[in-house]
């Protein structure tokens, strides 16, 4: 069965938001549309839909125009079992003393290491993008260091890798929680696939919305690998939820924008214990004071 992409750019966020609710009543309808910010520094958005029968092309360009975008780019994509050829493209990753690896690659997990199961169906946050290696890398500094953090946070989970590596490591229970449903879905898959049930605990939340999150306040270590912008909105929130001598792993940033998360966190009683570069992606870990 053929599937079809439409995508779009505009500078607004909520324009690109009344486009894409816009573009769900079709006829066709999309099975998806997604809106999300542009992780190049540009503040651009992107409105990108998925349909299992050609979109109008004119129609799509009217709501386009009526909004300030640009014309929608649409493309059929080829029929690919993206399972398998995932499975193809990423190798294992070592961060540190962590080895993240697909079942596929079950054979080559190091005796030594500390292994985490990241199935290619699931391949966001399998430790290849530079803010979860980051993360991971920044995780291990900070434990050879001789951190034991008794009380863990992982807020925009994603796969859960960073929550399941808390978990690795040190023997206290962890909480993950993200916004996207089907993201907390594939987190506790992860855990369960990992051996990590009843370690790791997978909630639905926006930042630290949740009552259990609250609950299990102040933390130790907080991870945050997402965006900027969230990161700045949520420094008040770090600063009310971190212990005092505890950490956040920040990232999703990219170099260029590190200066202004700093800024934000400063004010909030942190202090820069760590700032490292992975290709366009900074990691930082801010200490509470």
């Amino acid at each position: 069965m053929p599937t079809f992409t439409a995508f779009t750019t505009l500078s607004d966020r909520d324009q690109a938001e009344a486009l894409a609710e816009l573009v769900e009543g079709l006829d066709p309808a999309p099975y998806g549309v997604g809106v999300f910010e542009i992780e190049d520094g540009s503040g651009m958005w992107e409105v990108g839909s998925y349909f299992l029968a050609e979109p109008d092309a004119i129609v799509l360009d009217l709501l386009a125009l009526s909004h300030g975008a640009a014309p929608f780019a649409v493309s059929e994509l080829p029929e690919t079992d993206w399972v398998a050829h995932v499975r193809r493209e990423l190798s294992p990753v070592e961060a540190g003393r962590f080895f993240v690896y697909g079942s596929h690659d079950a054979d080559k997990v190091p005796a030594d290491s500390i292994p985490l199961l990241i199935e290619a169906a699931m391949a966001f946050g399998t430790g290849h993008h530079g803010t979860t290696l980051g993360c991971l890398t920044a995780l291990d500094a900070l434990a050879t260091s001789g951190v034991h953090a008794k009380n863990t946070v992982d807020i925009g989970c994603g796969t859960a890798v960073l929550g399941m590596a808390a978990a690795r490591i040190w023997p206290e229970h962890v909480l993950a929680s993200d916004i996207d449903p089907v993201a907390v879905e594939t987190a506790a898959a992860n855990v369960t696939a990992n051996g990590l049930d009843g370690r790791v605990t997978c909630l639905e939340a926006a930042g630290f919305g949740h009552p259990q999150l609250i609950a299990a306040a102040p933390y130790d270590l907080i991870f945050a690998n997402i965006l900027k912008a969230p990161l700045i909105g949520l420094a008040p929130d770090m600063g009310r939820y971190c212990a005092p001598g505890g950490h956040v792993i920040l990232s999703g940033i990219l170099n260029e924008q590190a200066d202004d998360v700093i800024a934000a966190y400063l004010p909030q009683g942190f202090e820069l214990a760590s700032r490292k570069s992975f290709g366009d992606w900074t990691t930082l870990v801010m200490r509470r004071l």
